[in-house]
């Protein structure tokens, strides 16, 4: 199983799922900025903002029943030139539910959502899902750095101090394009970007 509480995953989890992406590569100084649960109104079209004003891509892994409640910001990230990913239909986790539910509940979201990129709600997998998961998308995409915005108990500061202290060449970063993240994201989201920007690091798409 993997938990998704963690900033940096352990090397054993990432042994086991070994067929999962959990960094690009490190000798280039470049990141990967993600967003999951996406697209809401009342925060993805200012994460879109924030990005293009920095001339910043990134890739949005996207909950299938909010493409279908918001085509019109899903499709204006797509012509701003950021990737997507499914993230299931309506953000079902792994350890709820039965192996057909799940499976069922991931191709509804393909329906949705016209990406080769999967990446599971919550982090939630099982090992015997992999080669199914790897039947159906050519990346299933975990991470390198969680920024935890997502956690009601952490501040704006140290969701940016979560990605600052762990980045690294080849990094995925993970934040959170929900009414959920939202009160951390404005503050984080701006501060991370000039950040990263300043220590010279680029932004690549998966």
């Amino acid at each position: 199983m993997i938990r998704s509480w963690s900033i940096q995953p352990p090397a054993w989890i990432r042994l086991i799922f070994k067929d999962a992406l959990w960094r690009m590569d490190k000798d280039e100084k470049t990141i990967f900025l993600t967003f999951d649960d996406g697209p809401v109104q009342e925060v993805t079209p200012w994460v879109c903002d924030e990005l293009k004003r920095r001339d910043v891509k990134a890739t949005f892994f996207c909950v299938g029943e909010n493409v279908t409640q918001h085509p019109d910001i899903y499709q204006r990230v797509i012509e701003d030139g950021h990737k997507t990913g499914n993230h299931s239909f309506n953000h079902l986790p792994a350890w709820r539910c039965s192996g057909k539910e799940y499976f069922r509940n991931i191709e509804m979201g393909m329906s949705q959502i016209g990406s080769k990129l999967f990446r599971p709600p919550h982090g939630q997998l099982y090992p015997w899902q992999m080669s199914k998961l790897k039947g159906l998308f050519s990346r299933v995409v975990m991470w390198d750095v969680l920024s935890k915005d997502y956690d009601k108990r952490l501040s704006a500061e140290e969701v940016f101090q979560n990605v600052k202290h762990h980045v690294r060449p080849g990094s995925i970063i993970v934040f959170h394009d929900s009414v959920k993240a939202w009160p951390r994201l404005k503050k984080a989201l701006p501060e991370t970007l000039d950040y990263l920007i300043g220590q010279g690091y680029s932004f690549g798409l998966l």
